[in-house]
């Protein structure tokens, strides 16, 4: 899409609030929160007594900031061993904390774990790719005030919920990851997944807003000229970097902020649009004119060519007091995109679960 047209068509859609693509409209967290619980409760009504033993962990385990986006076992039960409506349960637990098209980007993450098995050659029995290898795992008990949250996870799907009181009060982190970035090349033509950029608004946008900056602008924004290999926090169980580099909302346009901003949204429209609203209300109470835009890494969108360039591949970061989103492409020649949205105060619902302790004890 011409730079200037996507521009235009994405400040409207900005400007007309946050999208409405949720699948059902509570009004607040709590209402949220106990749609959750009745869904989780369902698909645990669906489970025998060791399955539910499988998927179970306390809610105070360390099991809890286990996590991980690569492909790998994990702890919980994965939607292979379950049964259709079992699956159909868990799927619908997810519906409850993400917007429809969060979802939809969910599950075709999931879906491209079929591509890499066509793009590798893996054979029959070789289940390292396998697009039924997502795991639900239930914290604690969704029925109680206390806390309890759960999990679902897998390659390049990663997500968190806590509850507390009825209420949900941690969303993150929330990992999505894209390979291939773009599924492109002979072995996937006749793939029905042909053509599908999951990460799409992700990577465009931010290259819009990249065009924009003046000369002095990019000195600040650019920290280095190249990418850097993979999202600096990784699988930490708490996010942090050493300082706030890049550059500041304050230092851009009227019509550089409407970008920014809208590119900050997507992230946050991954979720249910209360949830959205509730984690931009906090980003807003901690000052949005700390955010800054940082980047690293070719400063050219090679995806959409035919052939990019081994090694290149770009970097960017969201970065303000209480938020952290990370967005990397550098592997399998800038093809293999990584994303993570982190509240730096309140990952696992730290933060909010800690004042509840404080005050109960």
């Amino acid at each position: 899409m011409n730079a200037k047209l996507f521009f235009l068509l994405f400040l409207i859609v900005v400007s007309s609030g946050w999208a409405q693509n949720s699948f059902s409209q509570p009004t607040d967290s709590k209402a949220i929160g106990t749609q959750m619980a009745g869904a989780v409760q369902t698909f645990l009504n669906t489970l025998s007594a060791e399955e539910r033993k499988q998927a179970s962990y306390a809610f105070t385990s360390d099991e809890r900031y286990n996590w991980h986006f690569v492909p790998k076992a994990r702890n919980g039960l994965p939607l292979k061993q379950m049964q259709p409506a079992q699956r159909q349960a868990a799927l619908a637990v997810l519906k409850t904390g993400l917007s429809a098209s969060g979802y939809e980007k969910a599950t075709g993450i999931m879906d491209l774990d079929n591509v890499l098995r066509v793009v590798e050659n893996r054979q029959p029995n070789d289940d390292f790719r396998d697009a039924e290898k997502y795991y639900m795992t239930i914290f604690g008990d969704c029925q109680s005030q206390e806390p309890w949250g759960w999990r679902f996870e897998g390659h390049h799907v990663a997500m968190q919920f806590s509850s507390l009181t009825g209420r949900v009060v941690g969303i993150t982190p929330l990992f999505f990851g894209s390979n291939p970035g773009e599924v492109r090349g002979p072995a996937v033509a006749t793939l029905p997944q042909n053509g599908k950029q999951i990460l799409r608004e992700e990577t465009e946008l931010a290259f819009v807003l990249l065009k924009t900056l003046t000369d002095d602008q990019r000195k600040q924004a650019v920290l280095s000229a190249k990418a850097y290999p993979d999202i600096l926090t990784g699988n930490s169980r708490r996010a942090s970097l050493d300082r706030m580099d890049g550059l500041p909302i304050t230092a851009m346009t009227a019509d550089q902020r409407k970008l920014f901003l809208g590119l900050l949204q997507v992230y946050l429209n991954r979720y249910h649009i209360t949830l959205a609203k509730q984690q931009f209300e906090r980003v807003e109470k901690s000052g949005l004119n700390n955010l800054r835009f940082a980047w690293a890494g070719d400063l050219t969108d090679l995806s959409r060519q035919a052939e990019p360039s081994v090694g290149g591949g770009w970097y960017y970061r969201i970065h303000g007091p209480t938020l952290l989103i990370e967005y990397d492409n550098t592997q399998n020649n800038a093809n293999h995109v990584h994303t993570v949205v982190r509240d730096l105060t309140n990952d696992f619902g730290e933060d909010l679960l800690g004042e509840h302790y404080q005050k109960k004890h």
